[in-house]
């Protein structure tokens, strides 16, 4: 935290345009499914993080490509409506990335194309230093190129940044990105990447400092494999974006000084609220909002 008391937190990652379907189930091989609802909502996991970062009270700023397009232009508006400084957010003459989102009563999938996302390199994110350098937490993803999230990490470390690296999807930004994180969260899926070279991880050595925080969906997390955080109970209208709304607010936690059991205990329940409202950046709750939100056991 700085001396002023303002949380800060710079986030180098993905936006996207978000088309959710929701259907009865998922379509079997050549089979022509009729989805029962369609909507667009902004996202991308950088956006996202952003945003939940915001919202619970953290100055952002944001580095990462959009089209020059009405999709791209939305993005950022949707963005400068939270607060958030866009002035490392450039548009590029590719269309913004996209993410096909189904919903179904068991589950969510996604496809992302990367579109404008790709054309981040390590040279947009040395214009933005300053930026992050500045900050109290950094946080990167997967679905930007592993040049632009390592250029991000070493500029972080250079500083003495706390480093908070969410390996989804778990990519070539992981090993790019890993082994200079001072928290790394992954879901159950991802941790068994890391863990087993087998499952397609690599095997990394990781800072010996480094809290691994494995996140369980409705059973909670995991901090540094021997603390559980149980997460409140509540009824599952769409989970895309829960997992953004937990790494916004670990960070936000951690940014503020809190341990890292504490931060879990914000994440768990910022990404509690998020599974009850639909789309990605409408459902990342508020300061307020989980002020009054049931309390986890631990």
């Amino acid at each position: 935290m700085t001396p002023s008391g303002v949380l800060r937190i710079a986030v180098v990652g993905s936006l996207n345009a978000d088309v959710t379907l929701w259907v009865p189930r998922r379509p079997s091989p050549d089979e022509t499914l009729h989805a029962e609802r369609i909507d667009w909502f902004r996202g991308g996991k950088g956006a996202n993080q952003a945003v939940a970062a915001a919202r619970l009270g953290a100055e952002v700023v944001m580095v990462g490509r959009v089209g020059d397009d009405t999709q791209g232009r939305w993005l950022r508006a949707g963005l400068e409506a939270e607060g958030i400084d866009c002035r490392h957010v450039a548009s590029v003459d590719v269309p913004t990335g996209l993410a096909v989102i189904t919903v179904d009563p068991d589950d969510v999938s996604i496809v992302v194309a990367a579109g404008a996302n790709a054309s981040l390199g390590a040279e947009g994110v040395q214009a933005a230093a300053a930026g992050i350098a500045a900050a109290d937490a950094l946080l990167l993803q997967g679905e930007v190129s592993a040049q632009a999230a390592r250029a991000a990490a070493e500029i972080a470390r250079e500083h003495g940044v706390t480093v908070v690296a969410n390996p989804a999807p778990y990519n070539e930004v992981a090993p790019a990105v890993l082994p200079l994180a001072d928290v790394i969260i992954v879901n159950r899926a991802e941790a068994e990447q890391l863990r087993h070279p087998d499952a397609g991880g690599s095997g990394l050595d990781l800072r010996p400092d480094a809290v691994l925080v494995e996140t369980r969906g409705a059973a909670g997390c995991v901090v540094g494999g021997d603390i559980t955080v149980d997460a409140p109970q509540v009824a599952v209208v769409d989970a895309t974006g829960a997992g953004d709304a937990f790494a916004g607010a670990f960070a936000v936690g951690m940014a503020s000084g809190a341990a890292a059991a504490d931060a879990a205990r914000l994440a768990v329940r910022a990404g509690a609220w998020a599974v009850t409202v639909p789309g990605a950046q409408p459902s990342l709750p508020t300061a307020e909002q989980l002020a009054g939100f049931a309390e986890p056991a631990t």
